[in-house]
Order: structure tokens, then C-alpha cells, then sequence
């Protein structure tokens, strides 16, 4: 009998302790908790899925604006064309189409080929660098009706298509030698005349790209 009251409050102690360790672990995972979110809670930021909206921002940046969208779209619609087209048809501020193209270029959604000091814009991978150019050129009226005759025609001289295209002949020649630079065209110079027909690797693809332009 006497063994078992200091064998009891032994006992007792042991049990005292393991109660008093559980509720001190208890508090400091409740506390853990707290602190881990109340950085988003004392933001406004609590139970929004934040880090899967950047991710999903990222990943898909024409779902998550409309103006994005119009403008990737409006690319698509009309390949080749200029940043100030882009503004003026979608009537939009500069600062706002230039955020936009931005995005997209970075997404690799579009991509841009230089003409001069412009920037003509196309989608990704849908056109090659040298449909892409000669786009471009077709975006010119002038050059596009040369174009356009040269392929009708096979074989034109230099004065009937200066005269079927109310063009000098002097604007006719400085259009010209662009376009025998860029070997869009072939030019034949004989003793009475010069005659200029389409380069072989643009008589099946220059159709093809003049219906997209004035479709």
C-alpha cells in the first residue's frame, strides 16, 4: 500500500506532462497556420487562386483580355499589316496596340517582318519569311498593281505597263528595280525595249496572297 501512492502519483505526473506537451505543439501549429496566411489575408488576397491566375495568364494572354484578343485576331485577318493600321481598325490608342503586340510577340503569337521604317505584322508560323515580304509589298497599292498585271500578263514591256498603270516611266523604273533587288522579278533589256516577268518561285504563291489581301 505504501509502494502504490508514490507508484499513483508517478503516474499521474507522466500524464500531467504528455497532456501539457500535446497542448503546447497544438498552440504552435495553430500559430504556424496563422502566420503562414496572413500575409494573404491582411492583403485582400485570401482563398484567391492568385498563383494560377499569373500561370494561366501566362500560358493564355488572349483568354484573359478582350482587347488582346481582338487584336491578335485582327492580325490574323489581314497578314502584313502596319502598326497604324492596327490602331485605326480597331480604334485603339497607340500606347494600348503597342502593350498588346507586345504580349503577343513575346507569347510567339505573332511575329514581324521590317518594310522600311514600318513594322508589318503576321501570325507565328503561318506565312514564310518570303511570303512574309512579299506581303509586305503587296500592302503597297502601286507595287500590287505592277504585280498583279506582271501576273496576268506573263511577259510585259516596260512602256505598256507604264501606260496600262498610269505610271511614268521614271516611277515605273524605280519601282521596278526594288522589285528585281528583292528578285520578285525579272527584267529583259533588248535593243527596242525592257520586258520584266514574275520570278518562278512567286507565280503559284502571288495569286494565292493577293486573294488573302483583297478578300
Amino acid at each position: 500500500m505504501t509502494l502504490r501512492k508514490p507508484l499513483l502519483a508517478i503516474v499521474l505526473s507522466l500524464l500531467i506532462a504528455v497532456s501539457l506537451m500535446a497542448i503546447i505543439q497544438l498552440e504552435k501549429n495553430s500559430s504556424l497556420t496563422i502566420n503562414l496566411t496572413a500575409p494573404f489575408a491582411s492583403s485582400g488576397f485570401s482563398n484567391q487562386p492568385i498563383f494560377s491566375d499569373i500561370a494561366k495568364e501566362a500560358r493564355s494572354p488572349l483568354i484573359s483580355n478582350s482587347t488582346r484578343a481582338q487584336v491578335y485576331e485582327f492580325v490574323v485577318a489581314n497578314p502584313g499589316i502596319q502598326f497604324r493600321g492596327i490602331c485605326t481598325g480597331l480604334c485603339i490608342a497607340i500606347g494600348t496596340a503597342e502593350f498588346h503586340l507586345g504580349i503577343l510577340k513575346k507569347a510567339g503569337l505573332i511575329s514581324f517582318v521590317r518594310d522600311g521604317k514600318y513594322k508589318r505584322f503576321f501570325e507565328t508560323k503561318k506565312f514564310s519569311t518570303r511570303e512574309m515580304k512579299l506581303f509586305s509589298l503587296l500592302r503597297h497599292e502601286t507595287t500590287r498593281e505592277i504585280l498583279k498585271t506582271i501576273a496576268a500578263e506573263k511577259t510585259v514591256s516596260h512602256g505598256k505597263l507604264a501606260s496600262d498603270l498610269y505610271i511614268t516611266s521614271q516611277g515605273l523604273t524605280w519601282q521596278m528595280n526594288r522589285l528585281r533587288e528583292q528578285g520578285i522579278v525579272h527584267g529583259n533589256c533588248t535593243s527596242t525595249q525592257v520586258t520584266y516577268s514574275l520570278n518562278e518561285i512567286y507565280v503559284q504563291s502571288l495569286p494565292e496572297l493577293l486573294c488573302i489581301i483583297e478578300s
